[in-house]
């Protein structure tokens, strides 16, 4: 979890506020600020002292620590690197790099000079305090310990700054961090009712959300022969889950957010290989995307009216498991013939994504799913691999992706792509051509469930989990991916 809680910010003068630790920020190779200059007679020169000793020049990623008196017991100045490579991730970044340097001095809070860090930029304070938060994240749910180690649990930034960005990047920052949390829990905890009953809990949180769920029971009568194919062989009972906000004017078409819950996934009939199947209760971080963006919405609360759609459940081998060669009906009709349990998402997604664009007509939809393996061969765990249909709304995610420091990276949906999943013996088939184009193929598959609607895909298997840079993202666990970035697309969108 964030154990970050408070973001308090004053005009107060830096060193009249008593704290543990002050953090201060210096360009390459410039001159103490004026506000750094009174900092440093307050210390009788110890500050330019130790600069000249040490030999700081504001390097990036260097820090320089002096003790100072009974009001600000430490003062630690932060190299920035060059100003023109200074933007909001890097920002971000060494906001996270703050929060673990006054984690590891074990104390609960620290101040912050927020002009020295560019802090009067609304982007840079929003995304200062989004590191803030994530730098804050552990998980630490199953471990026992001894005794409770001191937490980071607030931080007071000085200077003339917007209060409003700082609370809205503390918000994010901790949407991000409880996507991480349902991520990172194993598969005998988050089950699908466990998500379930997180997203009500969110939902009943906010007049403007309104609450729905459909367990597996119901799935044959509604028509969802792809989602129950999957679920079918599985003891926990999946569900689909439906968040209404409604922040908009009635008359908006909303924005549909979709995304893949498999709680666990063996592979089902089509078994994985033992080797890190452990990680497979990560198969869900698509679900855990659009909980965390969820979570941000309530708190937030835009002018816009969105869906959240969820499709949970495990893929499991039991002897009523869906069998390779199987043909299901689709909600909007479809016939799929399944070559490979495996390829269980894209059944799952196929459903929910025909349910809300037949029910809500929206305006238009992101998805998100650990879909592929293949991404990671395309792109590693650096960029999502995104596609879509429409132009305009692909230029949007690329711009939120800019904004939010989320790469993501366009691959094609071109027609003869797309026939490689046309079926031998259904309308279309769950995989496309044997080890070519994997991530494309599982795109071309969704895009059946569509129609004209607006969409764009994002295949988070490679960013979901394990990446460790920037470093605000943990050394280990899921990452919380797309939060940020979706957010950032519904504000553009206000």
């Amino acid at each position: 979890m964030v154990t970050l809680a408070e973001i308090i910010k004053t005009k107060k003068s830096s060193f009249d506020i008593e704290s543990p630790i002050l953090f201060t920020g210096i360009y390459l190779n410039k001159n103490l600020t004026p506000k750094q200059k009174m900092l440093d007679a307050e210390f009788d020169g110890a500050l330019s002292s130790a600069i000249t000793l040490e030999g700081f020049e504001g390097k990036a990623k260097k820090e320089l620590q002096i003790y100072g008196n009974d009001t600000v017991k430490r003062v630690v100045v932060i190299g920035l690197g060059e100003n023109k490579d200074y933007g909001t991730d890097e920002a971000r970044a060494i906001a996270s790099n703050i929060s673990r340097y006054a984690q590891k001095l074990e104390a609960e809070s620290f101040t912050i000079d927020g002009e020295s860090f560019g802090l009067k930029k609304l982007p840079y304070a929003q995304a200062f305090t989004e590191g803030l938060a994530l730098g804050t994240y552990e998980f630490n749910t199953y471990k026992t310990k001894e005794k409770d180690d001191v937490k980071v649990t607030s931080a007071t930034i000085t200077g003339d700054i917007d209060k409003k960005s700082l609370d809205k990047g503390l918000i994010i920052g901790q949407s991000v961090g409880f996507a991480r949390d349902l991520s990172n829990h194993p598969a005998n905890v988050l089950t699908p009712t466990y998500l379930a009953k997180e997203a009500k809990k969110v939902a009943d949180n906010s007049p403007k959300m309104e609450y729905t769920v459909f367990d597996v029971k119901e799935f044959k009568k509604m028509g969802m022969g792809a989602f129950l194919g999957v679920a079918q062989g599985a003891k926990e009972p999946a569900k689909m889950i439906l968040v209404e906000y409604k922040g908009g004017k009635k008359s908006q078409k909303p924005i549909a957010l979709v995304g893949k819950g498999l709680t666990f996934d063996s592979g089902g009939i089509s078994i994985k290989p033992a080797g890190k199947m452990d990680e497979m209760k990560f198969d869900m971080c698509g679900s855990a995307t659009v909980m965390g963006v969820l979570k941000a919405v309530a708190e937030l609360k835009p002018k816009l009216n969105i869906v959240f759609a969820i499709g949970s459940t495990e893929n499991m081998p039991d002897g009523n498991a869906q069998r390779p060669g199987d043909i299901v009906t689709a909600y909007n009709g479809k016939t799929i013939e399944v070559l490979n349990t495996d390829a269980e998402g894209r059944l799952v997604l196929a459903d929910v994504l025909s349910y809300v664009n037949a029910h809500y007509e929206p305006e238009a939809i992101l998805d998100f799913a650990t879909l592929t393996g293949a991404v990671l061969i395309a792109l590693g765990n650096i960029a999502s691999g995104v596609m879509g249909n429409d132009d305009t709304l692909m230029k949007e995610v690329k711009k939120a992706s800019q904004t939010s420091g989320e790469k993501v990276w366009e691959l094609p949906l071109w027609k003869e792509y797309c026939r490689a999943i046309k079926g031998k013996y259904a309308d279309i088939q769950n995989l496309g051509e044997p080890r070519l184009a994997g991530t494309i193929a599982a795109g071309a598959f969704l895009k059946e469930f569509v129609n004209d609607t607006p969409w764009v895909h994002l295949d988070i298997a490679g960013t979901a989990w394990g990446p460790k840079e920037p470093t605000y993202h943990p050394k280990v666990g899921a990452t919380g991916v797309g939060v940020r970035m979706v957010y950032q697309f519904l504000e553009n969108r206000k």
